[in-house]
């Protein structure tokens, strides 16, 4: 009876490998499409208003500029921040030099051996290149944003007729599920990502204060890089929070003012991501701490910076979906913060 029962849960755990190595291997499409379905439970409410005063087409004109409008201004920022830290670091790039070899050369006086191979591969321009590459990658997604966009304005011109499909007496009773489901995801979604904006620009604009008073060159590129960085939980706030630190060592040539930025950012993130977003999310997006770290990293591993940002996405239309059967129930109580009713 138990090799019996055992049977159906190898399926799955096959098919659901099978369909990881498709995502993975497939991300060139499947990576384009997901983060238009994301933009499309965002933004799919103010079509359907706009659709009640004006045609079709024209409220889907106005929906798709104003999407592409926030993008932009969400991706020109972090671009803007890396060039302006690219700039400064080609002029700076021998301070920075001197800087590595003289915390090097401290080491290894006591007794901490870290040169090496290290030494001999170290150069001040390949962190320059690194950092414009970067900065040049953002502003190349050109194809990428295209494909988003035909994606998204298909979807936006279908969403009333799938809608319509799902409510068929045919489908049911998966189709009023499926309808339930998604009209809670995009409401979670909406919630979510208001939150997340609102705290990322909390934090770009403390981050820049924190800077500014003490003394960090770029304050400014600071401040974008930290709002457009907290979209990606976890991973984002740590990367704006290193740069700064190691760019305040080359500034001021001091491991205590180093400290003092690292502990002050960290204090920031804390604050702003540990005690004020779960408070203005409240209970309705708890989450387990872990589950979303794994599937940000997850999904970081599998489709590189889009998946870090579409991790935590996915993994609430994932809970949500769960909750809605029966018997996938006990994983969404198991991936939950909150106590179960």
């Amino acid at each position: 009876m138990a090799v019996h029962d055992a049977k159906p849960m190898i399926g799955y755990l096959a098919t659901g490998i099978l369909v990881l190595a498709l995502l993975r291997l497939g991300q060139t499409i499947f990576v384009p499409l997901v983060f238009a379905l994301f933009i499309i439970a965002l933004v799919a409410p103010l079509q359907v208003r706009l659709q009640r005063w004006m045609p079709q087409l024209l409220a889907l004109l106005v929906t798709l500029s104003a999407t592409i409008v926030i993008i932009m201004a969400v991706g020109s920022s972090v671009a803007w921040g890396l060039s302006r830290l690219g700039q400064w670091l080609f002029v700076n790039a021998r301070k920075f030099q001197d800087v590595y070899v003289h915390w090097t050369d401290w080491l290894e006086e006591h007794g901490i051996a870290i040169a090496g191979p290290l030494a001999d591969r170290f150069d001040v321009t390949w962190l320059v290149g690194f950092t414009q590459g970067l900065a040049g990658r953002l502003n190349s997604f050109a194809g990428f944003a295209l494909l988003v966009f035909v994606f998204v304005m298909l979807g936006l011109l279908e969403i009333e007729d799938f809608n319509r499909r799902l409510r068929s007496a045919a489908l049911q009773p998966h189709g009023m599920n499926m309808l339930h489901a998604n009209s809670d995801i995009s409401r979670k979604l909406r919630r979510f990502m208001l939150v997340r904006t609102f705290a990322s620009i909390l934090t770009g604009l403390i981050v820049w204060a924190f800077a500014y008073i003490a003394g960090l060159e770029l304050a400014a590129a600071w401040g974008a890089i930290a709002f457009t960085l907290n979209y990606i939980p976890f991973l984002g706030p740590f990367v704006a929070t290193v740069l700064p630190t190691l760019f305040a060592i080359g500034q001021f040539d001091s491991w205590q003012m180093a400290l003092a930025v690292f502990a002050g950012l960290n204090l920031i993130q804390f604050l702003i991501g540990s005690y004020l977003e779960p408070l203005l999310i409240g209970t309705s997006l708890a989450i387990s701490p872990f589950a979303v770290i794994f599937s940000v990293f997850f999904w970081s591993f599998m489709w590189g910076v889009p998946g870090a940002f579409l991790g935590v996405p996915i993994l609430i239309a994932f809970i949500i979906y769960c909750e809605k059967s029966p018997r996938a129930k006990w994983i969404a109580v198991l991936l939950s913060a909150k106590a179960p009713d």
